[in-house]
């Protein structure tokens, strides 16, 4: 059995470029990248049917990294799983509002969800423009982000990837109808704060041109 780090690593990829071949899938790099980091956080190769993209959505994601934009995340176990030594050094920031005092007293005061507020309290503190927003949790989140854009605030990417059974589905069916922020979505019920952080950190790989790294 393979003991070594990076040799487990390597063998994790290479079981999952086969598997994706097997199955008929052929990404382009960009892409290909994302989709394989997906695969190998969730064992779960279904994910490369479910993953949606706007054209150039990858692209555009990788490029906002390169030039140092923040990072809002809806929860904090989306946050903490995202490699932010990378993304420092790129000059970017690290967001999720989730637990901010601002956000607790208006949610618990108007019944609003504590997802929906932090992204509009994001918002008001100037986050989302030019932005990657990361919702791997809160379908609200998501609906918010998705009502922001349409009153002019333009991320630079939407990550929506919510997981659940209640409007995770129709949080990113809405998302795809989106024509002027690009995104990012697994369709459907699937999805989770494994699959955002698995997105961002591929998205930071193709960034600083490590997508090839097994580690």
């Amino acid at each position: 059995m393979t003991t070594h780090p990076h040799a487990i690593a390597a063998e994790s990829f290479a079981i999952i470029r086969r598997g994706l071949a097997e199955r008929g899938h052929a990404f382009p790099p960009p892409l290909a990248t994302v989709i394989e980091r997906i695969v190998h956080s969730t064992a779960d190769f279904e994910f490369a049917d479910l993953v949606q993209t706007s054209p150039g959505a990858v692209e555009a994601g990788a490029r906002a990294l390169r030039a140092g934009c923040a990072v809002v995340t809806d929860v904090h176990m989306v946050r903490v799983g995202i490699n932010a030594e990378r993304l420092g050094a790129l000059g970017g920031s690290l967001h999720c509002l989730i637990d901010d005092p601002e956000v607790r007293s208006f949610a618990a005061a108007s019944g609003v969800t504590r997802g929906a507020q932090s992204m509009r309290l994001a918002a008001e503190r100037g986050l989302l423009g030019g932005a990657i927003v990361a919702i791997g949790n809160a379908p609200t989140a998501l609906d918010e982000v998705i009502r922001l854009v349409a009153t002019g605030v333009r991320p630079a990417l939407i990550v929506g990837v919510p997981v659940g059974f209640v409007g995770a589905a129709e949080s990113k069916a809405a998302l795809a109808a989106v024509t002027n922020v690009p995104w990012l979505i697994t369709s459907g019920r699937k999805g989770g704060s494994t699959v955002a952080v698995a997105v961002i950190n591929a998205l930071l790989r193709l960034a600083v041109g490590a997508e090839n790294d097994a580690l």
